[in-house]
């Protein structure tokens, strides 16, 4: 039996599919792993499909689940988060421009700059959290994308998505949110007026670090997400069967996950805001952060499991707490049940717009207390 239309997002997800797949009532969906489809006497397809490129059925549940949980008409699956965001880019024609944040995933950026210069599309960047400085970059000249990724990794700076929205619709400019750190649970950006939203189903989506994925959802079923469509038809980019499967999987114990996750963040953040070996914890939980009250009004329940700290004694004292941990694991990627902590400009190497002290912490859903304790053990070599 189907469930009812209007039960919330947070038991939607639980049930996965949203009923018990056929012939056998499973409640969990088989995984299909057809490569391709056998056509009837007359040519046609009564299965509904040709090829399992972009057909295979295990993505029908979870692109259905993400385009619920984000409020939009359509989504897509895509093998990662970039390949979701490069399958945006080459929706675009040749002299298009771009908006893009100054502050974002350092991988995107790279690959955006180096995009924009092959395919001759002019490129700006803004300031994350200055809105005139958006506004003044969109006024600029005719802009086809305006790209915002809020909060912004690793520094966690709060972009305003329904003025960024407003901004963008004077000039017809398409809005696309990277929403992987605030997920659905705390964040709506197409009900905040954005055309696209973004997912690293790596991350957060999935949250246990044994899924490569990407996702799309569109506010609309335009002509634009129709040449998005086709690019990863095309293309190829998508994840396979059990990927998907398994993110279907993860996908039921999401809101339990974040809040979790988000929780602990919350407190780790007010510990460390009064450490003397801590010169500054970037998290927009904290009312001093500066974009504390525009996270406050378009986040909802919390404000994620991500957070920065700046270690005062240096770069070399960062490498060194990170080292001291033992809960918390030194791995990349972020929002996975574990905790992990990673010294970034090491990781993003020349170029990195990251500040030499910082630690990334990606905090999970381990019992706080041991996560205060190894973070209390691993700052006490250093003094203020």
């Amino acid at each position: 039996m189907p469930l009812p239309e209007d039960i919330s997002a947070e038991t939607r997800v639980v049930h996965g599919s949203g009923s018990a797949a056929e012939p056998y009532r499973d409640l969990v969906p088989p995984v299909h792993l057809a490569t391709t489809y056998e056509r009837a006497g007359d040519g046609g397809y009564p299965g509904g499909r040709l090829y399992s490129r972009d057909q295979n059925p295990a993505y029908d549940p979870v692109e259905a689940l993400l385009a619920q949980l984000e409020g939009g008409a359509a989504a897509l699956l895509f093998a990662s988060g970039l390949a979701a965001a490069t399958a945006v880019l080459l929706a675009l024609q040749s002299g298009d421009r771009i908006v893009a944040p100054q502050s974002t995933y350092w991988a995107w950026r790279n690959w955006l700059k180096e995009f924009a210069a092959r395919w001759q599309l002019d490129l700006a960047f803004y300031d994350n959290s200055d809105v005139a400085d958006l506004a003044a970059r969109l006024a600029e000249a005719p802009t086809r994308l305006l790209w915002i990724e809020t909060p912004a990794n690793p520094t966690w700076e709060i972009t305003d998505i329904a003025f960024a929205v407003e901004q963008a619709r004077k000039t017809g400019t398409i809005v696309a949110v990277d929403s992987t750190a605030a997920t659905p649970v705390f964040s709506q950006p197409l009900a905040l007026g954005a055309d696209i939203v973004l997912h690293s189903a790596t991350k957060y989506l999935n949250g246990h670090t044994d899924v490569l994925a990407g996702a799309l959802v569109t506010r609309e079923d335009n002509g634009f997400w129709q040449r998005i469509r086709g690019n990863r038809n095309l293309g190829g980019a998508v994840a396979g069967p059990f990927e998907a499967w398994l993110l279907l999987r993860g996908l039921r114990t999401l809101f339990l996950r974040v809040r979790a996750a988000s929780a602990n963040a919350q407190r780790i953040a007010e510990l460390l805001a009064q450490h003397p070996a801590v010169a500054e914890v970037l998290y927009p939980g904290l009312p001093s952060h500066p974009g504390h009250a525009v996270a406050a009004r378009q986040m909802h329940g919390g404000f994620g499991g991500m957070l920065s700290v700046r270690i005062a004694a240096g770069e070399a004292a960062a490498k060194t707490v990170a080292a001291r941990l033992r809960v918390f694991r030194q791995a990349t990627s972020l929002g996975s049940v574990e905790s992990l902590v990673e010294h970034r400009a090491s990781v993003e190497g020349p170029g990195t717009h990251c500040p030499p002290d910082l630690l990334r912490l990606s905090i999970g859903i381990e019992a706080v207390d041991d996560l205060l304790a190894d973070l209390r053990q691993a700052l006490d070599f250093s003094p203020a």
